[in-house]
Formats: C-alpha cells, structure tokens, sequence
C-alpha cells in the first residue's frame, strides 16, 4: 500500500533551535519534529520549504511529509500535539493537491522584521526585536527616522541580483523582491514586511540591516543604491536573528494545500509574541 503524502503547517520560536534543518549539534527544528512525528507513529523524515537560521521564528514553515497506509492528516493532526515541545506546534495538517512539494512547489515567501525605532520595547516583546541602541555601528550615527528607514527598504523593491546583501553560499542569480514596506506596531516598534520570489541566506537581515545604517548616515546612499543597483560590495549590517520570522509560504493556487481564510486566521497558532500583533498595528509608514 502506499504511503499518502500529506502537508503540514507548523510554527515556531527559534530562540531554543539551531535553525530549522538537522545538523549534528541539535537541537533543530527538523530533528526535533521528525522525533515528534515517530512518537506519533510517522518514523519518516520531512522536507521543509525553506532553512531558517539560528534564532529565527517561523509563523508558517510548510514541510512536506509521507503518512503511513492508512494513517490520514486527520489522524495526524490529533496525535501530532501532545507530542511537540512548547516552541513547536501545528496549525494544519493536510493531504495536498496531487504534484505539491513544501520546497519545489513554493512561488514565494514573505518575512517580518521587528525593530523598537522609539519607546521602549516591552518585556513580552524583548526576545523577539532588534534594539539599534545595542547595535554599536547605529550608535555612531543620527537617530534613526521611520520614513528613512522606510525610504530604503523601498528602494530595493525589483528584480536585481542582491549578491551585496547574501551569503556567498547562496546562488548570485536575479530575484524578486515584490515589497518591502513599514509598519508602526505601537510604543515605538516597527515591523519591516518583505515579500518575494525568493531570499539568499541572511537576504532579508542584511536589507534591514544595511537600510537601518543608511537612514542613519553610517552608510551613504550612493554605497547603499549601487549595492543594490550594481552588486557593489559594502560593508553592511547583518541584524540579529532575534527580529525575524517567516511569516508565510506562498504557493499557486492550483497546489496551495491551505485556503486564504485559513492562511488569514492561522488555527492553532499561539496569541502571543512574536506571532500575535498588537492591536492597531497596520499603519504603514510610506517609503
């Protein structure tokens, strides 16, 4: 009998993982998910839509795995919980559309960065934001300014080759990055939202990074704007893994396993940091 593919939904704090793929000093992600999924009688190994690095979070990382005969999502999705540590969980479990991967079916993502520009950030909030006053290299500058900030994570909007914001590691190739807007959140935290075709390593910290540094005068603008227009090296700010979390996966319509209402109310998601928001939190600042 065969095996019946099936789509999960999970999230979590990255605060206690190695990042999300299994390496020999644990714990990750996969590795504590595929012990999870043993002990709810599923002894196989899952393919996600993506890595995550160390300290990441993920609202939605989709991973791809097979059931045994017989055993249906539905079975799943009530064995699955008891068994996952308190920063781990499941939204969804789902046998997909016939041809879905988690990693080869995906057409985008879209990421969130958390930076306290103002205020002070709240204790519930703390392990999840980047505070620039304990950046040194942002000490050296101006305050920062949330439109400046803004101004420069919209200039990277486009298809560009973003080499000067990645990882060597990752493949130097065109990529989409369709928005990047800001958002107050309330008492001075802002929310960058990324949304593209797809990242190299470190992408999406380097963009917040090396933006934060030129709003605030460290970096200069012509650097900045030829580093995305020409690839132009530049010494850049990687922002901590702290700030960032994977907010969605996006798939076709035609072999999206979860429905837009579903994607919209996220079931089983926890209502706290770093995955609720704060009330009255989709002001967004122009860029």
């Amino acid at each position: 009998m065969k095996r019946t593919p099936a789509a999960l939904w999970i999230w979590y704090r990255g605060t206690h993982f190695r990042g999300y793929q299994r390496q020999p000093e644990g714990p990750t992600v996969q590795e504590t998910l595929e012990t999870s999924l043993r002990k709810a009688g599923v002894p196989y190994t899952v393919m996600g839509a993506g890595r995550t690095d160390r300290g990441v979070h993920a609202r939605m990382q989709v991973v791809s795995v097979r059931l045994p005969p017989c055993y249906t999502s539905e079975m799943l999705s009530e064995r699955l919980p008891p068994h996952v540590p308190p920063d781990l969980g499941l939204c969804v479990a789902r046998r997909p559309p016939d041809g879905f991967h988690a990693q080869w079916s995906a057409a985008g993502k879209e990421y969130r960065y958390r930076i306290q520009l103002g205020g002070t950030v709240s204790e519930s909030w703390r392990p999840f934001v980047m505070e620039p006053s304990s950046e040194p290299r942002l000490m050296e500058g101006t305050a920062l300014k949330p439109e400046r900030v803004a101004e420069f994570l919209g200039a990277a909007v486009g298809c560009r080759d973003f080499r000067a914001f990645h990882e060597n590691s990752s493949l130097c190739k065109p990529r989409t990055l369709e928005s990047a807007t800001l958002h107050e959140l309330g008492n001075g935290l802002f929310e960058a939202r990324l949304r593209g075709d797809g990242f190299g390593r470190y992408q999406v910290r380097y963009l917040v990074g090396s933006a934060l540094l030129t709003a605030a005068g460290v970096l200069s603008e012509e650097l900045f704007r030829s580093a995305l227009d020409r690839g132009t090296s530049l010494p850049g700010l990687k922002a901590p893994a702290q700030g960032l979390l994977l907010w969605e996966v996006l798939y076709p319509p035609a072999v999206d396993p979860f429905p837009a209402e579903e994607r919209a109310r996220a079931p089983g998601l926890p209502l706290a940091p770093p995955f609720c928001l704060p009330t009255g939190s989709d002001s967004a600042t122009a860029a």
